[in-house]
């Protein structure tokens, strides 16, 4: 009875194992399956503000705050725009003064808790960045899909995507030098955005099933007088953008993509997202295969993941090796192998910031690329 027992104990405890580690697994696998629109990922560190002066913001030092270029930085219920670091001979080792640009909305106060973000604008065009734009619907497989629509004279439109833990306010980064150059932009809401609808089991796909609405967007802007689109995308947008190149019906009358910072490889990403809530190294397999069953999933089989969706039209790749999340290796193995791709290497930048490093190296690449395609 006593070996029985202890048998039985032992198996139990095994199956109360068992089921902890998948259930971790699970809660791993929801920093990319749930991650929310407008909050930060887990490998965005929270920073300390240590007090603001004319002109100056004083933050905890971290690696993060001492990223170069132009970034948003967002609280809760704040938001500013912060500029380079600054010399500041007197400051505490441990910290970091940046040039503080604007607040946006909200106060920042010392003891505040703050992160970097992407996206420089919140609000929309007009309130943002002072430009004349509609606000449009386009019409969904699960519903209406909001966006907004800046008009241009040229007939080939850009097609905005923006990719994981964002909103369409990441577009307005590069919405008034697109402007400037004539050229409509369509900046989309896609399912799981506020406004627009839920995904059925309220999931992100990593854009297996995304890349509809961006479909559907294609079709309303050849339906609105366009002859021609490109698309630009960032992170999963950018996966997106891929894959409505390869599988749309009017694939055709895609004259270009621009990615940046692409998830080529979603387990990677995952695998990235999971470790950075410290989640241990023998749970990450767990939680890749938690996703994979939860959300449907197909397994990246190929090592060069990039060979998923190989574009078939001129594409240019932002990207660097400082990405946190999507590994720029697969981006690099991709431009290699294909002479269709241009990779644009950028440095000391995160996850969909390449434009915040060095905003005008970027947008002047940005013209080069899209002056023969429009």
């Amino acid at each position: 009875m006593r070996t029985v027992t202890a048998t039985a104990a032992a198996v139990g405890a095994a199956l109360a194992a068992g089921a902890a580690s998948v259930a971790a697994g699970r809660l791993a696998g929801d920093a990319a399956l749930k991650a929310s629109p407008g909050r930060p990922l887990p490998t965005e560190p929270r920073l300390t503000v240590h007090g603001t002066a004319a002109g100056q913001i004083t933050l905890t030092r971290d690696l993060a705050a001492l990223r170069p270029g132009r970034y948003g930085l967002a609280g809760d219920g704040s938001h500013a725009i912060v500029g380079p670091v600054l010399s500041a001979p007197e400051q505490p080792a441990d910290t970091v003064v940046r040039r503080l640009e604007s607040v946006t909305h909200g106060t920042l106060a010392a003891g505040d808790r703050v992160w970097f973000t992407p996206n420089l604008y919140v609000g929309n065009p007009r309130t943002a960045l002072g430009l004349i734009h509609a606000d449009v619907e386009v019409p969904g497989e699960l519903g209406p899909l909001p966006a907004w629509f800046l008009p241009g004279a040229r007939t080939t439109w850009i097609i905005a995507v923006h990719g994981l833990a964002a909103t369409r306010e990441h577009a307005m980064n590069l919405m008034a030098p697109l402007h400037r150059r004539h050229l409509p932009v369509l900046a989309l809401a896609y399912r799981g955005d506020h406004g627009a609808p839920r995904s059925p089991d309220g999931l992100q796909h990593f854009g297996e099933t995304e890349w509809r609405d961006v479909d559907a967007a294609v079709h309303y802007a050849l339906d609105h007088g366009a002859r021609h689109v490109v698309l630009l995308g960032w992170s999963t947008g950018a996966t997106m953008a891929l894959r409505t190149a390869a599988l749309s019906d009017a694939r055709n009358r895609i004259a270009g993509l621009v990615l940046d910072s692409p998830v080529l490889d979603w387990e990677a990403t995952l695998r990235a997202l999971a470790a950075a809530r410290r989640t241990p190294g023998a749970l990450l397999p767990l939680a890749v295969r938690a996703a994979q069953g939860r959300a449907g999933l197909h397994a990246d089989r190929d090592a060069d993941a990039g060979d998923l969706h190989r574009p078939t039209v001129p594409t240019l790749i932002f990207h660097g090796p400082d990405d946190e999340v999507a590994p720029w290796r697969y981006s690099r193995r991709l431009a290699e192998k294909d002479l269709l791709v241009a990779l644009h290497p950028v440095r000391r930048a995160p996850h969909a910031a390449m434009w915040n490093a060095d905003p005008d190296t970027y947008q002047e690449t940005l013209r080069r690329f899209l002056t023969p395609l429009v």
